[in-house]
Parts: structure tokens; sequence; C-alpha cells
């Protein structure tokens, strides 16, 4: 694939897969293919608004594309896990929308397949791959804060209560912490890995779904981590890592961060900056094409088994405030 663009499709056609159809338009080497929808009339829609070659009025009909190299799966929560399995039976690598499917179980499921069809799968944890992510991973590796004793998140937004609104709609899987709680996580996870401790603490809305929850980590090492997820109130949207000598703040918004600061013990504040390739949407696409290019079925920067340990957080999570 060295030498040709990597081909997508987009399945879907809502918000989310116009923001990164717009971003996949921006780069050099990424062709947008087609598009699926379950509407042929919205698949059509969606392609000339974008300029793509091929709609396609079925899922199905998009998996089994031969012009496809890989598929970015846009769909609604609940609906990750069934357009994701037909495109891996059909051969076409997968960047799936977080969270990647509702339930750990269904995210090993859907893992054990990928492997199964040695087919690339990866969750669309678009922030994982900004670059001032990925430089405050290495900062924390290199020793820059010592060791990493308290992780604190947040992401928390204030939209009207609509029981129709996926946000809001327990049939959409809604919630505050499969929407907003997996960047929270996400940040926390690389640093400190799998808790020894999970505690949490949620209100609900009238639907039934988590409106405003907060989390507490704990880990052998002595480290915690206090994440807060809701949608109940606008939060700052930072995040704040602390280490026994120094401490990183990433700039709001944490999950697209455009400054960064590190204040070493002792020491003057040192701030970093990057600007944002469109949306922030890119750099993942760019990593889906590395590991193609490579060869790699999975991201070693976000593996498989990183994104199925998160879920099972998540469920463990739900489980303490739904019994």
């Amino acid at each position: 694939m060295a030498d040709k663009s990597l081909r997508w499709g987009i399945l879907g056609t809502g918000g989310i897969a116009r923001v990164f159809t717009e971003d996949l338009l921006r780069l050099d080497g990424h062709e947008v293919a087609a598009v699926g929808s379950r509407s042929p009339g919205t698949a059509g829609a969606f392609a000339e608004r974008h300029g793509i070659a091929r709609a396609h009025g079925s899922y199905a009909d998009l998996a089994a594309d031969p012009d496809v190299d890989v598929v970015y799966i846009a769909t609604p929560h609940p609906m990750h896990a069934e357009p994701a399995r037909l495109c891996l039976e059909a051969g076409r690598a997968v960047l799936v929308e977080k969270p990647l499917t509702t339930t750990a179980a269904g995210a090993e499921r859907l893992a054990a397949l990928a492997r199964e069809r040695d087919v690339f799968a990866m969750e669309a944890m678009w922030t994982r791959f900004s670059p001032l992510v990925r430089r405050l991973h290495s900062l924390v590796g290199e020793g820059a804060i010592g060791e990493v004793t308290a992780v604190y998140a947040d992401f928390s937004i204030a939209p009207p209560f609509d029981p129709e609104h996926r946000l809001w709609s327990a049939e959409l899987a809604g919630g505050a912490l499969l929407d907003l709680g997996c960047y929270v996580l996400s940040i926390a996870w690389p640093l400190l890995g799998a808790p020894s401790t999970v505690q949490a603490t949620a209100a609900t809305a009238p639907t039934g779904v988590d409106a405003n929850t907060g989390v507490l980590l704990g880990y052998d090492s002595g480290a915690v981590a206090l994440l807060h997820c809701g949608l109940m109130g606008e939060s700052p949207h930072t995040a704040t890592i602390v280490g026994t000598k120094g401490r990183i703040e990433l700039g709001a918004p944490f999950y697209r961060p455009t400054s960064m600061t590190l204040t070493r013990s002792g020491g003057e504040a040192e701030t970093f900056t990057a600007e944002l390739a469109g949306h922030g949407y890119t750099y993942q696409a760019e990593e889906v094409a590395r590991c193609l290019r490579l060869g790699l079925t999975e991201s070693p920067l976000l593996p498989l088994d990183e994104t199925v340990a998160v879920l099972r957080v998540i469920d463990e999570i739900s489980g303490s405030f739904t019994k």
C-alpha cells in the first residue's frame, strides 16, 4: 500500500461521519471511496455533498466493496458491533467510533474476530493520537515529572434534556459514561494502566442513563485518578497529571489540546503548543494508514486488549450505580 492512497469507506452519515470525512479530505494519501447507509437516499446525499464516488444503500454492500481498504464505522453506540462484524468478515479493516462496543464482552468478540480473520481493527479514540497527548506520553516516559501520583480529568457538558436524543436515550446507550467517560479514562490509562480499585457515583436522568458521574481509580503504586463526566453542567475540560517531580496540564479542551504546560518541581513552567490539522481526526487516520502499510493488524499505540480492558472498567463503573 506504500505507493497508493488508502481507500476509505464511511459507514453512517451522521455528524461524526461528516466531521471525519472532512478531515480525511484534507489528507494526502487518503481517498474517501464510498459511503454506506441503511437508506440509499441518505447515502446518495452524503456522497454528493462530499464528492464521494460510490454510495451504497446497505452496510453489507459497503463491506463487500472491493475498492475499499478500511471502513470507518460512525453509527450510534449500540450499532457498532454488527457493522464491524460485517466488515471484518468481508476482510475490510475497521476504525470503529468510540466506544468500540457498549460492553467489554462485545469488544472481546470483535477483537477475537479481527484476530481470527487477521484483519486490522482499532477503536477511534482520536485523542490518543493528538500531537500534544503524544508529547505528554513522551515527557512522562522520559521522567519529566517523576512517578505519576495522580490524574485529574473532567469532561462535562450541558445539552438540553431530550429523551429522544442519543445522549439521553437508554436504548441508544446514552449517558455521560459511554459518551464522555471514555475520554477521561483514556487520559489516565496509558499513564497508570489498569486500576486495582474502582469506585464511582452517579446521578441519573429520568431516562435512566447516568447524567453526572464521578470516578475514583486506585492503583497499587498509591496513585489515584479522579475523573468526572456529565451532562448537567459545563466543566473546564482540562486534565492534570501530577508526579513526584512536577506536573503537566493539558489546556482545554484536553481531548483536542493546542497547549500544554510542564512545571518541574522548583522550575519555571514550560509551555508547548500545537496547531491541529482540521478537526483533530486526521491523526488517527494517519495511524491507521501507518499500521496498514506496515502490515499490522493492531495499533501498538492503542491495541485491542487495552480497548477491551477500558470497557471492563466502564462495565464495572456502570454496574456500581445501576444495581
